[in-house]
């Protein structure tokens, strides 16, 4: 059993479930004319939604991997913004939604490093 997410506040896991599920969205509508539509949505879509769902659970876990993760996404939204002029579009938000994964993923951490000290 996964231990509960107690490091996140509750804006850290909203923020960071709109991402996830926003990028569920995305690769829902980038990969609706695909003729491998299932594979592609199971790939690209299925990591997000139960990162998603295991990030509005609580799972301690969900956090950790959604900016494991995140990091592939950023790396294909960038090839993609590069290389591919059709899908540059698809490719910045993918980018800047993984950002928000990584961030928000983060921030209790960040925080934690970065927060004032009370002494």
């Amino acid at each position: 059993m996964s231990a509960k997410d107690t490091a996140a506040s509750p804006a850290d896991r909203r923020a960071l479930a709109a991402a996830l599920f926003g990028l569920v969205a995305l690769y829902a509508v980038w990969f609706r004319d695909d003729p491998h539509r299932v594979a592609a949505w199971l790939v690209f879509g299925a990591p997000p939604l139960l990162l998603g769902l295991g990030v509005v659970a609580r799972r301690a876990t969900a956090r950790f991997w959604a900016g494991v993760f995140a990091l592939a996404w950023f790396s294909h939204g960038v090839m993609a913004l590069w290389a591919h002029a059709d899908v540059r579009a698809y490719g910045a938000i993918e980018t800047a939604l993984a950002l928000v994964v990584i961030f928000a993923g983060n921030a209790p951490g960040l925080r934690a490093r970065f927060g004032r000290r009370r002494d």
